[in-house]
């Protein structure tokens, strides 16, 4: 097929898409993860949109499938379509998403203003799927008023959710307790809404205390005021409050902010294309003939060959 063939069909993929046919909008993101020819011309067909994009991160038991349940909810109610991206681990044989039953979120599995999709990391340490910035960006082109993209949650590499997302939130639990002194920095820095679920257990207001407490300096003369917000997910309490906390950050986003989150998906686009023809297997073959000669050196062999 040539390029104009190739243009022709992902044009009609987008209207398709744009008309709100979920199964075509399925397909195309099938396509996108697998890299099916054509699928670089659907993305480069793409009309510059605005979706608000929400990163829902912490650590694993923290109810952050519940709390997208709610949040799915509210601006149901509202009127709005969403979106929501569910990053999960990956199976080690087929590479498809182990979690990709979302039982916490079945209601809006068949509901004409929500879209739901489970995405494998794929190996990917970030705690995100690989094509997960064109993914986000063929929804923007959707119509979606809000993209929530809920990751993994493994660790340190939950940071990297705040290069994609307008608005990052982070859920913990009171059973943190004291380890709030030795949390990640970087997870505490990507924050920009705390949510402290299931605060009806003992030690809530404790923890919120600690937190608040990791705060408690000056960067540049400026103190950081952290936004924590108190919920119980399983019963919908403090969901309203979270959902109006995101709201009114979005309406605080600046120009430079959503120019360095463009500056991060074009890196990591950079990376993906820069690393395409780059294959381990080939990679083994080189370095196993190198290494039959005295003196090999692994940084000559990359500056060399790459």
């Amino acid at each position: 097929m040539n390029v104009t063939d190739l243009s022709a069909q992902a044009n009609s993929l987008l209207q398709s898409i744009r008309e709100g046919n979920t199964r075509v909008l399925g397909r195309s993101i099938s396509f996108i993860e697998n890299e099916v020819p054509g699928y670089a011309e659907l993305l480069e067909a793409l009309e510059d949109g605005y979706s608000s994009v929400i990163g829902i991160t912490g650590p694993p038991g923290s109810g952050k499938s519940t709390l997208v349940d709610g949040l799915v909810g509210q601006w149901v109610q509202q009127g709005k379509k969403v979106a929501v991206l569910c990053v999960d681990p990956s199976s080690p044989f087929h590479l498809g998403a182990l979690l990709g039953d979302r039982i916490r979120m079945s209601e809006w599995y068949n509901h004409p203003q929500v879209f739901i999709r489970s995405l494998a990391t794929r190996g990917s340490l970030g705690g995100l799927n690989p094509k997960i910035v064109e993914i986000s960006d063929l929804l923007k082109a959707a119509g979606f008023d809000f993209i929530i993209v809920e990751t993994v949650g493994v660790g340190q590499s939950e940071v990297e959710i705040s290069c994609l997302a307008d608005t990052t939130v982070v859920v913990l639990v009171p059973e943190a307790g004291d380890e709030i002194q030795t949390m990640k920095a970087g997870l505490m820095e990507i924050a920009d809404i705390f949510v402290v679920n299931k605060c009806d257990r003992p030690g809530a207001d404790l923890f919120i205390k600690h937190l608040q407490s990791a705060f408690d300096f000056n960067v540049g003369g400026t103190a950081k005021e952290p936004i924590i917000v108190k919920t119980i997910a399983l019963e919908k309490k403090g969901v309203q409050e979270l959902a109006e906390k995101i709201l009114l950050h979005q309406k605080n986003i600046n120009q430079i902010h959503r120019a360095e989150i463009l500056v991060e998906k074009a890196y990591r686009l950079i990376i993906q294309k820069r690393m395409h023809d780059i294959n381990k297997n080939e990679l083994m073959d080189k370095i196993q003939k190198r290494m039959q000669t005295s003196g090999f050196n692994l940084y000559q062999f990359v500056r060399q060959n790459f």
